[in-house]
């Protein structure tokens, strides 16, 4: 019933962690599977809640939901393009933010 990103989310927890960085092979969370859907779309932000209510898979659900119990943001992004760890710390747009509730 665990899984690496519920491993990941655990230990972010125990070590009080500003984020999680989940490393994939996209840039990102999208509304469906963008290597099997031309028209997937990318989203920017998006809630804890909303990856679960719309199943998104981009991490098993106790690790979103660990995550949200313990207000520790997920930045998804694709640890393939050159760069893009670089790009995280000097806070450079990258990837799809996960956090409690979006600014609006």
């Amino acid at each position: 019933f665990f899984s690496t990103d519920t491993a990941a989310a655990l230990r972010a927890a125990e070590i009080n962690a500003d984020a999680l960085l989940k490393a994939t092979n996209v840039d990102g969370i999208y509304t469906k599977d963008p290597k099997k859907y031309e028209d997937a779309e990318k989203i920017d932000e998006i809630t804890y809640m909303e990856v679960l209510n719309k199943k998104l898979n981009v991490m098993d659900s106790t690790a979103i939901s660990l995550c949200m119990e313990e207000k520790i943001p997920i930045l998804v992004f694709n640890i393939l393009e050159k760069g893009n760890l670089k790009k995280i710390l000097i806070e450079d747009n990258i990837g799809t933010l996960v956090t409690e509730k979006q600014d609006n």
